[in-house]
């Protein structure tokens, strides 16, 4: 399965808006900075967050994005699925139809064994994605990252912070 690109861009961004103090926001200019990405294609991710209720934005010089709600109310499924939708990543097309031994009128009383296997993985992979809340993962981060690259990030995002 290969995610859009922009599912790593929501989620990192996801996690510097965390950070935020309450009624901060951060532009889309900024975060692109942070994160060396081209502003107008960052747009478009952050636009699905909006849309998915995730962030809310304001416009004006101190407008920008911030998180809808507690980051530990999101996890990395909400995220994930405000860009890359709801579906299934396994699409069974049943072509087991095509097989010429079966005889004429045959059905099949359940879904295919390939199409279970993989829909049992899609879920487990869900599952796995809606266990880690954001909090989750600023926590880890505050644990990994070095004390003065977490703080340097956290004073740089302070000062764009409208």
């Amino acid at each position: 399965m290969i995610l859009k690109s922009q599912v790593e861009w929501a989620l990192h961004c996801c996690a510097i808006l965390a950070g935020l103090p309450e009624g901060r926001y951060l532009s889309t200019k900024a975060l692109a900075e942070l994160h060396g990405l081209p502003k107008e294609y960052l747009s478009k991710a952050l636009q699905s967050l909006s849309q998915a209720s995730l962030v809310d934005t304001t416009l004006g010089p101190s407008g920008g994005y911030r998180l809808a709600r507690s980051p530990s109310e999101i996890n990395f499924l909400d995220i994930v699925e405000a860009v890359e939708g709801k579906a299934r990543s396994f699409t069974c097309t049943n072509i087991r139809e095509n097989n010429p031994c079966r005889p004429a009128g045959y059905c099949d009383s359940k879904p295919c064994a390939v199409a279970r296997v993989m829909w049992e993985a899609d879920e487990a992979w869900r599952n796995t994605l809606r266990a880690v809340r954001l909090s989750d993962l600023v926590g880890t981060l505050s644990e990994e990252v070095p004390a003065d690259i977490w703080q340097g990030t956290f004073q740089w995002v302070l000062q764009r912070a409208g």
